[in-house]
């Protein structure tokens, strides 16, 4: 799932914004979806996802008091609306309370993010490679950072640490081959697709 600003504006004008960002995306969202990668650019995000079972929705917004559930989310476990109608409402609340917060503290008003969100089905096993990479190296095809590795805000540090995350590391790991193999794999497939050489030559 991805998303941008309405006319390239900023997204994130301070770090403080970013971390308020994923704290949302946490709050909202993290319940409701299994997260494999993230990366976070000036006027754009991308997260790749996979929708948590009907077993673990349900047993998530059972956990929760009667009182703080929302109509859809009543719905949804009285069997009376489906996963994509749910996860939908999700997204709104998630990108509105950043919206709200990010509005007042630079004192703007109006949309913030293009609608409607946008996503890309992932269905075979070489575009779930490619799109893990695409994201880890956003950065670097928007020319913000010579080597991916080395910008800040985006899920790569967190693969490689040992750290507890949210994120399905292990996973994410595994169809790789292993650590080594996911380094060499985004070093072999970045260098490719963001050489200077090969941008030359698609600017042609």
């Amino acid at each position: 799932m991805y998303n941008r600003t309405n006319n390239k504006e900023l997204l994130f004008k301070t770090d403080e914004n970013r971390l308020y960002f994923l704290k949302q995306y946490a709050k909202y969202l993290q319940p409701f979806l299994d997260t494999f990668c993230w990366c976070l650019l000036p006027n754009h995000f991308h997260f790749l996802v996979r929708i948590k079972t009907t077993e673990e929705i349900n047993n998530y917004l059972n956990g929760l008091p009667i009182e703080t559930l929302k109509p859809v989310e009543k719905k949804y476990l009285n069997d009376n609306t489906i996963t994509e109608l749910l996860l939908e409402f999700e997204w709104k609340r998630f990108l509105t309370s950043y919206s709200m917060a990010y509005n007042k503290q630079h004192e703007r008003k109006g949309n913030l993010f293009n609608r409607p969100f946008k996503r890309l089905e992932i269905n075979k096993e070489n575009h779930f490679t490619q799109a893990i990479v695409y994201i880890h190296a956003n950065a670097m095809r928007h020319k913000l950072c010579k080597d991916f590795i080395t910008y800040q805000w985006s899920s790569w540090q967190s693969m490689l640490s040992n750290h507890p995350t949210q994120l399905c590391r292990k996973e994410v790991l595994e169809w790789f081959g292993g650590l080594q193999h996911f380094k060499d794999a985004h070093k072999k497939m970045s260098e490719y697709y963001y050489s200077d050489d090969v941008a030359i030559e698609e600017e042609r």
